[in-house]
C-alpha cells in the first residue's frame, strides 16, 4: 500500500495520525510512505500542479520507482497493489492511479482536488477553493486512451463537507476523473460540476456520514464518502497530531476495507 502524506506532514507523522502500521500488521500487508522534501516544497506538499507529474514523470515517477523498488525487495504480489493520501498526497495519488493503472488494484484519495486541475501554483490555489474551470475531464479520457479498454482502478474518495482549504466541489470532479478512466462515456456524465445519479446510503455510527455508489456499466467506478461536520483533516485520526479529527469516522479502516474488497 503506498500511503501518500499530505502538506506540513512527513511520514512520520502520516502513518502515527492514520495509525497504519496497527492495521498493517494485523491484517499482514506493507506500507510504503514516500517523502516530500523540503527542498522540492518548503511546506512538504507534493507539486500536483507540476506539468510534468501531472503526465506521469515528475514525482509521480519517483513515488512509483519506489513502489517498483519495494515490491521487488519485499516479493510484493502485484495484482495487490494500491495507493492512497491526503490532501496533496490524495491528488498524487489519484494521478498515480490514473497514470500507472496497470500497477494499482485501487485507489483511496481524501481531502484532495482532481488530477490536472491546475498547472501552477496560483492556479492550485483557486482550485482549491473553487474547483476546477475545465480539463480533468479531458485527462481521464485521455489516461484511458493510452492504458487501453480493460484498464480499471476504482476509487474511494472522502471528503469533508465542511472543508474551507479543498472544498467539496473539488470531490465531484474526483469522481467524474474515476468514472470516465473506469469507461463511463462523457455523454453519460451531466455538464459542470455534477455527477450522475448515484447509489447513496446514509450512516450514523459514532459519526454520521454518506456514501454515493457510482458505476461504469456493472463495475463500481467511484464511491463518494461525504462527511458532515469534517474540515481538512484526516477522519477518525489521531488528534494529536496536524490535521486529523479524531471525533469522525475512521477513514484508515474504511479504506483498508474498500481495498480488501477490490483484492483479486
Amino acid at each position: 500500500m503506498v500511503w501518500i502524506h499530505g502538506c506540513r506532514q512527513d511520514p512520520e507523522e502520516f502513518a502515527a495520525g492514520t495509525r497504519i502500521a496497527r492495521l498493517a500488521d494485523e491484517r499482514g500487508f506493507l506500507v510504503l510512505l514516500p517523502r516530500q522534501a523540503r527542498m522540492a516544497n518548503s511546506e512538504r506538499c507534493w507539486n500536483w500542479f507540476d506539468r510534468r507529474t501531472i503526465a506521469g514523470a515528475g514525482e509521480a515517477a519517483i513515488v512509483l520507482a519506489q513502489a517498483a523498488e519495494a515490491m521487488q525487495k519485499f516479493n510484493v504480489d502485484p495484482r495487490r497493489v494500491y495507493v492512497a493520501g491526503l490532501s496533496s498526497g490524495g491528488t498524487l495519488a489519484a494521478t498515480l492511479a490514473l497514470r500507472a493503472p496497470q500497477l494499482f488494484a485501487a485507489a483511496a484519495v481524501h481531502s484532495a482536488v482532481a488530477c490536472g486541475a491546475a498547472t501552477d501554483a496560483a492556479d492550485a490555489a483557486r482550485v482549491m477553493g473553487g474547483g476546477p474551470r475545465t480539463g480533468t475531464d479531458a485527462l481521464a479520457l485521455e489516461a484511458r486512451a493510452r492504458a487501453g479498454a480493460k484498464a480499471r482502478v476504482p476509487a474511494l474518495i472522502i471528503h469533508g463537507a465542511a472543508d474551507a482549504t479543498v472544498t467539496p466541489v473539488n470531490s465531484v470532479f474526483l469522481v467524474r476523473q474515476f468514472l470516465l478512466f473506469n469507461g463511463c462515456l462523457p455523454a453519460e456524465l451531466p455538464a459542470g460540476a455534477a455527477l450522475p445519479p448515484g447509489q447513496v446510503r446514509a450512516f450514523q455510527p459514532r459519526a454520521a456520514y454518506l456514501t454515493s455508489d457510482y458505476h461504469a456499466g456493472r463495475r463500481l467506478a467511484a464511491r463518494l464518502v461525504t462527511i458532515p461536520g469534517l474540515g481538512h483533516a484526516w477522519s477518525g485520526g489521531d488528534a494529536a497530531y496536524r490535521f486529523f479529527d479524531a471525533g469522525q469516522l475512521d477513514a484508515t479502516q474504511l479504506i483498508c476495507d474498500f481495498f480488501a474488497a477490490h483484492s483479486p
